[in-house]
């Protein structure tokens, strides 16, 4: 397939192959439908992998993982604190207007701007400073030295200016213009999103004419719309779909890491987890070896860190959490009128329920009484971001940046001044901001170090496993149909 569909084959649990020649149309199955079509809202997986072939990012990366031009075709550090980017002059929009410097400048500020209150801010907001210098070049200005900046601009989309202003934030979402490979056609509430290929794009045609991306939260539907040939892609294929398509001779099934780990959520200022006995016991009780070779038999690791081996900032003599429901036991038993306070346990159908029940399950085997919350997805990223009060006291959910950098997880996670973060801790502030900053690699990896066994050492958070993702042919195509650029999962 080609490389265009870079929602697609950026960070997605999919089967994806080349269309035979005759194929005009490609169609998708998502776990849910996308929360956000704006890409400065939401960037959970089912909003990012349509939204993303709808417009184009300052930089990207390529299959080797390294960060490529995209709208910007060169850069260069002249300070510090200081980025010149130096935009592309042959690009338009889908209504057939420019795409200038302004705009990439517009995207940014709109991004960084508290008001807006963008999910993402904590990925930006380093940045305190844009303008248009020299023509076609753009400066970008951090507060202090910001190395993880171009790894954060790989996942900045530029929009048009002049149609933001004109429609406004909710008319923009409800129907997107970009300049990417796709135009936006339809959205279908509840069904399914339409795009349409840009005959006029600048960069590489996209290889269909049309791409429609449909909500199926139900897996074996999705599995039975992919052997069935209703559908071209599907995403979220699990353990059990795996071994159902790899029991059909014609469908070869294949895995591969990502860098997004999967993890519990701990509301720090609700009992029964704000009391750190009550969050050991928690972890005590999770077999994270046995959910990822017992469930999910997909390649995935135990981890007791958010960031994975993929990322600059993980730590690789950070010990795994120990597995002990006996000694949960004990904790529980000595707190028993705190540990049964009731907790929800919030989740989506995007997730992998097999786990969050299992999680459940091992949390009151040891005496807790958790109960599982189900909601669609927007209303999942509402609860996770809400104030502690309105917040579930759990939640399943996974994470990645897409930057292969900690900056990306840590900070949006646990630096206090995140609305993803429920830790309000100066220590791992001081070490988040330090680690931030810093040009010198060996004093961020120590930062990184210091903020991963602190988390690790008060449960925080409760990582699990590093997610690994099952790609599946279906048996019309073959070999010598698949696309001869690589395709990589990060996220």
């Amino acid at each position: 397939m080609a490389s265009t569909f870079k929602g697609l084959i950026t960070g997605v649990a999919l089967a994806f192959f080349a269309l035979p020649a005759f194929a005009r149309d490609i169609t998708i199955d998502l776990a849910g439908e996308p929360s956000s079509l704006d890409p400065h809202l939401q960037w959970n997986p089912d909003s990012y992998y349509v939204y993303r072939n709808v417009f184009d990012n300052v930089v990207t990366r390529n299959n080797a993982g390294e960060i490529v031009p995209q709208l910007a075709t060169e850069w260069e550090q002249v300070s510090d604190t200081e980025l010149v980017l130096t935009i592309r002059d042959d690009v338009t929009f889908h209504d057939g207007e420019p795409l200038e410097p302004s705009d990439v400048v517009y995207s940014v500020l709109r991004i960084t701007n508290p008001d807006f209150a963008s999910p993402q801010l904590g990925q930006f907001n380093q940045i305190i400073g844009a303008a248009v210098v020299d023509g076609n070049k753009v400066k970008l200005t951090t507060d202090g030295p910001y190395p993880a900046l171009m790894a954060q601009l790989v996942k900045l989309s530029v929009v048009p200016e002049h149609v933001v202003e004109a429609v406004g934030n909710e008319a923009f979402n409800a129907t997107p213009l970009g300049s990417g490979p796709y135009t936006f056609e339809e959205w279908d509430r509840g069904v399914s999103v339409t795009l349409a290929r840009n005959d006029a794009y600048w960069g590489e045609a996209g290889p269909f004419d049309k791409a429609i991306f449909r909500a199926v939260p139900d897996a074996a539907t999705r599995v039975a719309d992919l052997q069935a040939g209703t559908a071209d892609l599907v995403v979220s294929i699990d353990a059990d779909a795996g071994a159902q398509l790899a029991s059909n001779p014609n469908v070869k099934v294949l895995s591969a890491p990502t860098e997004r780990v999967g993890y519990v959520g701990l509301n720090l200022d609700k009992p029964p987890f704000n009391n750190l006995e009550m969050r050991k016991a928690a972890s005590l009780a999770i077999d994270r070896l046995g959910i990822t070779e017992g469930l999910l038999q997909a390649g995935e690791v135990p981890m007791a860190q958010m960031a994975s081996p993929a990322h600059f900032g993980y730590n690789p003599d950070l010990p795994l959490f120990e597995y002990d429901p006996d000694m949960a036991r004990e904790i529980v038993a000595a707190n028993a009128d705190l540990a049964q306070t009731p907790a929800t346990l919030a989740t989506a159908p995007v997730f992998d329920q097999r786990i969050v029940q299992a999680v459940q399950q091992m949390l009151n085997d040891v005496g807790f009484n958790v109960s599982i919350s189900m909601t669609d997805m927007p209303t999942y990223l509402g609860i996770a971001r809400s104030e502690p009060a309105e917040n579930s006291e759990l939640s399943f959910g996974r994470w990645s940046c897409a930057c292969q950098d900690a900056d990306g997880i840590a900070y949006p996670t646990l630096h206090s001044d995140s609305a993803w973060s429920r830790v309000n801790v100066p220590e791992l502030d001081e070490l988040l901001e330090k680690a931030r900053v810093s040009l010198d690699p060996a004093v961020r990896q120590d930062a990184y170090n210091k903020v991963s066994q602190i988390v690790r050492d008060n449960y925080y958070l409760l990582p699990m496993y590093q997610a690994a993702v099952l790609y599946g042919e279906p048996p019309i195509w073959n070999s010598s149909q698949r696309p001869t650029k690589a395709c990589s999962s990060t996220a």
